[in-house]
């Protein structure tokens, strides 16, 4: 069969939209016969990394201490933000799209070299990144898994070390509807002989009986490596050696010690491939940036943007909300997420914090609708609002001029005793876009509150397509 040829990046990924009408189909015989025929293989030590929650931050802290140790790492992650291209960075920087041309167009005659292959659109991306990663002269790769682990098109590539950062029910209609169960599709990952990093403080029984029965070097967060700290350092020790006077991780949140105890475990059992100094691993870790993972961009209003999107991770950002240590008026979120996840628990756990909500519409049709997210919302909430109820504060329409710049302002009435009780109820609306949603959180926000964006990462990449919102809020006079 003839081969198709595109020019552009975005041309390739419409096709591969187009070739599978499933966006998740789990199972690794068509990715692997297509990684057959293209002869793909990854001649430099891999470390994947699986878990519910953590897999970005431990692969970004990955790559920083690769960088600062003077290798030339490759990174694979899913899903991006604003572009496809933040999907893969080699030495630190995103692949440019064009480079991605020549791994889509090898994909696609290979996958049609004999009986076609239907692949999946997370399929065809990962072969074609795996490719040129294969080709990179790399002096180690990391890949996140995008789903589980087992059947996940990156275990086609066996790996030096696995890390699995947690495990926590989320894509149950694909993993299993328990821990015990996902921490199987997660121990698929391991393999026999080869370490593999445990950085779940309480991992499922499963992930420990898979990597004793294959006979995997188990590194257990608690029994092999561990670590402590005060308010201004912390300190790490693992089977042989020991890290102390460490500065915290530049990526912000309490769990971000758990993913960098995981990350030194995993040097520590690869120093005999990828050894690193501890230079490099306190440069690195004080360097690391990783977009929409509890990042807290300065500002009046503060804006945090994070894309914790399950039960687990919204505990996590609630928590790490709770710790600021800032006093702030009204907190205002922007929500939008997936009609998949159990979003009970997450509203739960987080609504105690949150003053105001702006639910968002998202454009993928997987996507909750704003008002089912208000009206979800609004049964658990026993502070909310009647529903024609009209907040203190000025509301924003959303037939304003997009051009408008982000301000914010006052109704005087909200300083009243009938505007003081009405800002004591949780107010909402429903909007069509983030980006509109965002606006509205601006023009009702004095300029010492503060605005969670949060969600999918669709909620979190809408507005910073065009680069991170700079808040400039009018000072009351």
């Amino acid at each position: 069969m003839q081969s198709t040829y595109f020019s552009t990046l975005a041309q390739w990924l419409e096709h591969c939209e187009r070739i599978h009408p499933e966006n998740i189909s789990l199972g690794l015989d068509r990715v692997r016969e297509v990684a057959q025929r293209l002869q793909l293989t990854m001649p430099c030590p891999v470390i994947t990394v699986a878990g519910t929650n953590g897999k970005g931050s431990t692969c970004a802290m990955l790559e920083a201490v690769a960088l600062q140790a003077g290798y030339r790492p490759g990174v694979y992650t899913s899903p991006h933000l604003v572009h496809f291209e933040e999907r893969c960075r080699v030495h630190g920087e995103m692949v440019a799209a064009d480079a991605l041309l020549p791994h889509f167009a090898a994909v696609e005659a290979a996958r049609l070299a004999g009986e076609e292959v239907l692949l999946t659109y997370f399929e065809f991306t990962t072969l074609a990144i795996l490719r040129l990663l294969s080709q990179a002269k790399l002096d180690v790769a990391i890949l996140e898994v995008g789903l589980g682990g087992r059947l996940d098109a990156t275990n086609i590539i066996d790996a030096d070390c696995a890390i699995i950062t947690s495990v926590d029910v989320d894509h149950t209609a694909f993993l299993g509807s328990d821990r015990e169960t996902i921490g199987r599709e997660k121990a698929g990952i391991m393999r026999a002989g080869r370490p593999v990093v445990v950085s779940d403080p309480v991992p499922p029984q499963s992930v420990i009986d898979h990597a004793q029965a294959i006979g995997a070097d188990l590194w257990r967060f608690g029994q092999d490596f561990n670590y402590s700290g005060d308010p201004q350092q912390w300190g790490w020790a693992g089977r042989g050696r020991r890290y102390a006077g460490l500065s915290y991780p530049a990526l912000r949140g309490a769990n971000q010690l758990v993913n960098a105890a995981g990350v030194l475990a995993a040097f520590e059992a690869l120093r005999d491939k990828v050894p690193v100094t501890a230079q490099a691993v306190r440069t690195g870790l004080a360097m690391v940036e990783l977009p929409g993972r509890f990042q807290v961009l300065p500002g009046e209003p503060v804006l945090v943007l994070d894309v914790a999107h399950n039960p687990h991770s919204v505990a996590a950002l609630a928590a790490n909300l709770d710790s600021m240590g800032a006093t702030f008026p009204t907190t205002h979120a922007v929500f939008g997420a997936m009609a998949d996840k159990d979003l009970a628990p997450m509203l739960e756990k987080i609504s105690p914090l949150i003053n105001r909500w702006y639910f968002t519409d998202l454009p993928v049709p997987r996507a909750a609708k704003a008002v089912d997210l208000q009206r979800q919302w609004r049964s658990l909430e026993k502070n909310a609002a009647p529903h024609d109820a009209v907040p203190p504060e000025a509301v924003f329409s959303e037939k304003a001029d997009p051009a408008v710049r982000l301000s914010v302002h006052r109704n005087k009435s909200a300083q009243s005793p009938q505007g003081q009780a009405q800002a004591a109820q949780k107010f909402s609306q429903t909007f069509a876009q983030p980006e509109h949603a965002l606006k509205a959180a601006l023009a009702a926000a004095g300029p010492a509150d503060r605005i969670v964006i949060f969600g999918s990462f669709y909620t979190v990449g809408e507005v910073v397509k065009d680069g991170p919102p700079r808040l400039h809020a009018k000072h009351l006079g």
